[in-house]
Order: structure tokens, then sequence, then C-alpha cells
């Protein structure tokens, strides 16, 4: 008896992918009236949000990457990047483009970093950790003034947005200490390794570079419409009902509304939709919504975490680093975000 249970385990663990693929194939089937307008939804997020703010940035970071700036940051910018973040300075290049940009360049430029030898693969992890940001267009433009109707709830959540990044870089400087001065690269030395741009060239680096942010934007896309398909299906099954049981206990430790449980848990999957829903929830107490988007946008959510894996995947780096920072972040951001309100009377907006 213990055996042929033993075996039945085995087989599941087996075959775990093609069951879940196969029960994923007949939810759709399933649910598909209330999936068909949730893939729209998605579809239209990002061909409205997504494209029109990353497309162009990743354009601009792969044309960037083959110009002199790189190298000039690592110059200008070390004795600020080793101190605090033990990476030379051109990763300030990474960090800039991260912050400014949004999920998931960050992980593109590191990824990047590592194929063309401009940092070791010590340095790249550890960019991993605290370069994947959520941009400013979308924290202010998107989050605060969209979905919370207030600029300043934007400008709040950027602030401690950076400031937990920063947090997570000097935290992981200490990431494979050891291993940095075996592995350390010289950009200078290997810049080769990339083709500098010039008027003779100019089509060729373009078109690769639309090429390749073609391929991540569409990438982005597929993540988007298939999490919007599985945010759906777990809505419409009951699985987020479920869900929430085990996790209302949990809010309430914290003192917070079970009307939190399903916005929540969509967060985890997936940010913009999560995000969406938690600043709908009308509460007297919206310094609890405030602090759980913080949250979940230093977080991202598995269907960003899926996106870096898949461009990670490509190289020789770990995506721990990546996970254990990105968890660091939500919960520094949350709590940066907690004193700021406790603190500057001007950002309590409690009713």
């Amino acid at each position: 008896m213990f055996s042929k249970c033993h075996f039945f385990v085995l087989k599941i663990k087996r075959n775990f992918f093609a069951i879940v693929f196969l029960l994923f194939t007949m939810c759709l089937l399933l649910f598909s009236k209330n999936n068909l307008p949730a893939i729209k939804n998605g579809l239209t997020l990002w061909a409205t949000s997504v494209v029109p703010s990353l497309f162009p940035f990743f354009v601009a970071t792969e044309l960037l990457l083959h110009t002199t700036l790189i190298p000039f940051l690592g110059r200008i910018l070390n004795k600020i990047m080793k101190p605090l973040f033990n990476i030379s300075g051109c990763g300030a290049f990474g960090f800039i483009m991260g912050l400014i940009s949004g999920y998931p360049v960050g992980a593109k430029i590191a990824s990047e970093f590592r194929t063309k030898n401009i940092c070791s693969k010590a340095e790249c992890e550890r960019l991993l950790s605290f370069t994947n940001n959520s941009g400013p267009l979308f924290i202010i433009g998107t989050v605060g003034i969209s979905m919370f109707g207030n600029t300043l709830i934007g400008l709040l959540l950027l602030i401690t947005h950076i400031l937990a990044s920063i947090c997570v870089g000097i935290i992981f400087r200490f990431w494979k200490k050891d291993e940095s001065q075996n592995d350390s690269l010289n950009y200078v030395a290997q810049k080769s390794n990339s083709e500098q741009v010039k008027v003779s060239n100019l089509g060729k680096i373009l078109s690769e570079s639309i090429t390749s942010s073609i391929n991540t934007i569409l990438m982005i896309g597929g993540f988007i419409v298939i999490f919007s398909s599985v945010i759906s299906i777990f809505n419409n099954s009951g699985i987020f009902n479920i869900l929430s049981i085990f996790l209302n206990p949990v809010l309430k430790l914290f003192n917070i509304d079970n009307s939190f449980c399903i916005p929540i848990l969509t967060g985890f999957l997936e940010i913009t939709n999560g995000i969406k829903q938690i600043a709908s929830i009308p509460i007297k107490s919206i310094s609890i919504n405030i602090i759980l988007t913080a949250f979940f946008l230093g977080f991202g959510g598995i269907s960003v975490f899926l996106q870096v894996f898949s461009i990670t995947s490509k190289t020789d780096l770990s995506i721990k680093p990546y996970i254990y920072g990105k968890i660091l972040q939500g919960i520094l951001a949350s709590i940066f975000t907690f004193i700021a309100i406790q603190i500057f009377p001007f950002f309590n907006l409690d009713l």
C-alpha cells in the first residue's frame, strides 16, 4: 500500500506541470465567458500603458549600451557605487535606468551587463536585487493620479520606493562579497565585446535595438494576458475565496479589514490589477491602502518575477538575490510609508 502511494506521489511530481497546464486549459474553456473580458482588459492595459511607457526606454537602453556613456559613468561614479553597493561605477547606469523606466528594465540591464562582461557575476546579481523597480510614470501617473486621485500619494510612494531600493542595495553589497575580487572585470578593457555605434553602423544597431525591444515588450504583453486570465479564473472558481479564509487571520493581526483579502492575493499575482483593487476599497483609514500599495510596488508580484526569470535564464545569474531583494524592498517601502504618514501630517489622508 505504501509503495503504491509513494509511486503515485512520484508520478504527480513528474507530471506536475503537465497537470497544471491541463487544468489551466480546461479552466480557460469552463470560464471563457468571464475570461474573454479579462483578456481584453489585459491587452488594453498592455497597449495603452505598458507599450508607450516602456518600449522607448527599452530602445534607448539598447542604444546606450553601444555608446561610451557606461564607461564614463563608471569613471565618475565609481567612488559612490563601490562604497555604497560594492558595484563598479558602471552599475550606476542600471540603477538610474531602472528607477526612471520601470519593470523589467533593471533586470534586462543587469543581464546585458553580464552577457557583455561589463560587470562580474556577483556585481550583476547585486544589481538584480535593487535596480528592477517601478517607474515614476507608473507610480505618480497611474497609481497616484489615476487610481488614488491624488498626486501627493504618488509622490510619497515614489520617495519611499526609491529609499527602499537604495537600502536593499546597501544591504546586498555583502552578497557574495568574497567573489567580487576574483570575478571582477574591467569594462574599459572589455568594451570591444559591445559594438560601438558609428554613422556607418547606426542603421544596423538601431534595427537590432528595436528588434530586441519588441521581443521584450511582446514577452511582457504575454505575461499580462496570461495573468489576467489566471486572476479571472481564480475569482470565478472561488479559489480566491478559499485562500481568503487562510489570509483573514493574518490581516486581523495587523488590524486590516478582510475586504483587502482578494486584492492582496491579486497583487501577489499581478501588481497592476492588485493595486487597482486595493486603491478602490472605500475605507476611512486610507493609509492602509497606501501602505499596502507601497509593499506591492516594491515586491512587484509573481508576474514580474517570471518576466525577470525569463530574462536572467539566458545568463548564469542566480534569481535568488532578486527574490530576496524584492521581498525586502516591499517590506521596507511599506515601513517607510507608515513612518512618513505618522511624521508628516500632510501625508495622512485618513478621514
